[in-house]
């Protein structure tokens, strides 16, 4: 069965390859904080069904705790080396199988093998708070290689760091009129794609939530990343297929024979 793509709106997708249910990121909330989710309805019961959950960061809006409680008794739940540290409500959730991990940790579950790989960001709970676990990226292997690069800003090294791949999950935007430094924006993305060339890309971490009361301030860098990443990709990776996806919906990437 060729591997699955399903983008449920910001981080949040469901990779499936080889059999394997991998979740990215869960955000199942229709408000967090003084967010509101703009565009698409909430993913239904459906999209909390997985074998592994990849969490990047300790952000709020990445590792959301009443999200994981949606999860199934048993689920492994992949988190950054320290986060239940820094999220004591993360012990609460004693039904789930919480794994920490650092950059060249590998985790297998079911039919695929996971990695962690680097991410440049600024990953703590709050902040001002401190520094006590890493930003993350993962690399599902099975029958294909994605690249889930949770938010991560462009760095020396990336290509090497993330290795060979066939679709990379990739953000391209945020939910704020400004991004600030270790984020991709849609020309940082596509240049992330020059340098990573996968054979496939979805672009990711736009057009979801966006701040209560902000609807008139800068609307297009809420609504205009994902063409404007398909068009910039166009010019810099001609070579890899762009699937801008609705949220909900899935995609068959083509992946190496």
């Amino acid at each position: 069965m060729p591997v699955e793509i399903t983008w449920w709106g910001h981080a949040t997708c469901t990779v499936e390859d080889a059999g394997t249910r991998v979740l990215t990121d869960p955000l199942f909330a229709r408000r967090l904080a003084h967010l509101r989710r703009r565009r698409g309805a909430a993913p239904p019961p459906r999209a909390a069904e997985a074998d592994v959950v990849l969490v990047s960061h300790l952000h709020a809006d990445h590792l959301h705790v009443p999200s994981l409680a949606r999860l199934a008794p048993g689920t492994r739940v992949l988190v950054p080396k320290g986060a239940p540290r820094a999220v004591p409500a993360l012990r609460r959730l004693s039904t789930l199988k919480i794994i920490e991990v650092e950059a060249g940790a590998r985790v297998e579950v079911g039919n695929v093998a996971i990695e962690a790989v680097r991410a440049e960001h600024d990953g703590r709970r709050l902040p001002v708070g401190p520094h006590v676990a890493p930003a993350l990226g993962y690399v599902v292997s099975g029958e294909a290689r994605t690249y889930f690069a949770g938010d991560t800003g462009l760095f020396d090294g990336m290509a090497e760091a993330v290795g060979e791949v066939d679709v990379a999950l990739l953000p391209v935007g945020g939910w704020g009129p400004y991004l600030g430094s270790g984020h991709l924006n849609a020309d940082r993305a596509a240049e992330a794609l020059a340098r990573i060339a996968p054979r496939s890309a979805v672009p990711v971490h736009y057009g979801t939530y966006w701040p209560i009361g902000m609807d008139a301030v800068r609307p297009h860098e809420f609504h205009a990343p994902g063409d404007e990443f398909v068009r910039q990709a166009a010019l810099r990776a001609p070579g890899v297929a762009v699937h801008r996806l609705d949220q909900g919906e899935t995609v068959r990437p083509e992946v190496a024979g």
